[in-house]
């Protein structure tokens, strides 16, 4: 199926939609999203299958609760089969993301794990704003990084920082947000496990 790839100026897009055809979010959807972005000349892009960090979703078909059932059964799926603590899992989101499926980063980083492009594409990740497949990936990534580093708190460091950075500097890098990454992560972690 090819990506819906049309082309507006100024306004004129709002004129096709009718009211109550679409719900406007940027915090929950789990699929029909469409997504968009205003170029420099002020033309407005829009697609189903966003190919670059510059889109944002824009109309969602269908919503629900972002912190949904589904998206901790996703992360007990996930972390069972790569023996990665569900409640760490369920951390790293809220801190990533906030269970917002759509969260996009300054950075880049997409969805609920907040995953780079580049790392994406290594991951084979097609549709980081899908729930299951951007939980698969994270924690599929993070459990790679977890036998490379053997330490969590290192992990946590080379998920924020890249672990290029932890290489450098042999341990958590002097980064303050960084820093302030792992102890969240490790306070929300604990939290989840006294409320297991």
């Amino acid at each position: 199926m090819k990506p819906v790839n049309t082309f507006f100026t100024g306004l004129c897009f709002l004129c096709i939609l009718l009211p109550g055809t679409l719900f406007f979010s940027s915090s929950v959807t789990l699929s029909g999203t469409i997504y968009y972005y205003q170029d420099e000349d002020g033309t407005f892009h829009f697609t189903d299958l966003p190919t670059s960090a510059r889109y944002r979703p824009f109309a969602v078909f269908r919503t629900r609760d972002p912190k949904s059932q589904d998206v901790i059964d996703l992360t007990n799926k996930y972390g069972r089969l790569y023996s990665v603590d569900p409640s760490l899992i369920q951390a790293i989101i809220e801190v990533e993301s906030v269970y917002n499926p759509n969260a996009v980063s300054k950075a880049g980083a997409q969805g609920l794990m907040q995953i780079m492009p580049g790392t994406q594409k290594d991951l084979g990740l097609t549709a980081p704003f899908e729930p299951e497949p951007n939980i698969e990936a994270g924690t599929k990534y993070f459990r790679y990084l977890l036998d490379r580093f053997e330490s969590l708190p290192l992990a946590l460091a080379a998920y924020n920082a890249g672990p290029s950075r932890v290489e450098q500097y042999n341990g958590i890098p002097p980064f303050k947000e960084t820093q302030d990454y792992v102890t969240r992560v490790l306070e929300r972690y604990a939290k989840h496990q006294q409320n297991r």
